[in-house]
């Protein structure tokens, strides 16, 4: 990692799987702060906070400056970086995630998710939904835990979920609209981002214990077969962003979307989940057997680096620039090493 890595994962092998002392791990976190692409990118921060004045906008695979990206992806992109929550751009962008976690319905907070027409309360209270839940995810990450705004925003959200996983609508969410079956417009499944704000919130978990048991059994139950729409008022809407199930429940899962697999890795790791799940923990350990004796890891399909389509998974994924040599590997070899050390397991140096 230290000879081929770009500089952000360096600096997070260091300072977060070799665990060195705070001085090593300050002198390496220069790199990450210097690192051209993550340099660009805060550059093209707007001067309202938001990155073109969009929350989810996801750049095409063409895009050399990030051309089109959302606030809520930057962000993540810079904290997945290793910049610290006073960076600059962070800074600036942290008022607005704040007030992003108020409960209430206003449409000059929907950015991209305001609709060109038929603004209706549900539309609002959908989208505005969405927001506050990716805004608490970025505030936890950005170690925002203790701050009584953030917290009282997770008691709130996990509440209603876990209020929803205890009911019989729980069990049974679905309801037929037309020849569909689609999830019921009181549905409220765990999403994404509050599995991420939970990850970064350790001290709020263990106070939520039952939550989190519920959690746990609602992400280690087979995947519906529908897709995941859900009527909005008089719409339907698909809400890729729900979790109804276990995302990894086999190999075809990891060779299809390595990236993605190894952030569900990561997230149950961080969690307290995958040490209690023997199939994740086997589908984990292929990964550690596909290093090789210097610790690098090599996709068993070719030699290129694994991609992905995954929209949740851009912000963390390629962190390294390079298109060529054992740079391709550096980003996945990275997340094995710290899902490793987030399970506990012996790290040796090499």
């Amino acid at each position: 990692m230290l000879d081929h890595a770009a500089a952000p994962l360096r600096y997070r092998a260091i300072a977060e799987v070799a665990r060195a002392t705070p001085e090593v791990a300050e002198r390496a976190r220069a790199g990450a702060y210097s690192f051209a692409p993550a340099m660009t990118l805060s550059l093209t921060q707007g001067g309202d906070g938001t990155w073109h004045q969009s929350m989810f906008g996801l750049p095409s695979a063409k895009a050399a400056h990030f051309e089109g990206v959302g606030t809520m992806l930057a962000v993540r992109r810079l904290l997945e970086y290793g910049w610290e929550r006073e960076a600059p751009p962070l800074v600036h962008a942290r008022r607005l995630l704040f007030r992003l976690l108020a409960e209430d319905d206003d449409p000059q907070y929907l950015f991209e998710l305001l609709p060109a027409k038929g603004v209706t309360l549900e539309l609002r209270h959908r989208g505005r939904g969405m927001l506050r839940a990716s805004a608490a995810a970025l505030l936890a990450q950005a170690g925002y835990e203790d701050d009584p705004r953030l917290r009282g925003a997770a008691r709130r959200v996990l509440q209603r979920v876990s209020d929803y996983l205890a009911s019989p609508l729980g069990a049974k969410p679905w309801v037929r609209n037309g020849n569909k079956q689609v999830l019921a417009a009181e549905a409220n499944p765990p999403t994404i981002w509050l599995l991420w704000m939970l990850a970064f919130m350790p001290h709020f978990r263990n106070e939520h214990h039952a939550h989190m048991e519920l959690l746990y059994t609602h992400l280690t139950q087979p995947l519906p077969r529908q897709e995941p729409v859900q009527a909005v008022g008089d719409k339907l809407i698909e809400q890729d962003h729900l979790v109804l199930g276990d995302w990894l429940p086999h190999r075809n899962a990891v060779d299809a979307d390595v990236p993605r697999a190894l952030a569900w890795l990561e997230l149950m790791a961080r969690l307290g989940f995958l040490k209690r799940n023997e199939n994740w923990l086997k589908l984990f350990d292929r990964f550690v057997d596909d290093c090789d004796g210097s610790g690098l890891w090599h996709p068993h399909k070719g030699t290129t680096a694994p991609r992905t389509a995954d929209k949740y998974t851009w912000g963390m994924y390629p962190l390294e620039p390079m298109t060529k040599g054992d740079e391709l590997l550096s980003d996945a070899t990275f997340r094995i090493g710290l899902i490793a050390r987030l399970l506990g397991r012996q790290i040796e140096l090499t």
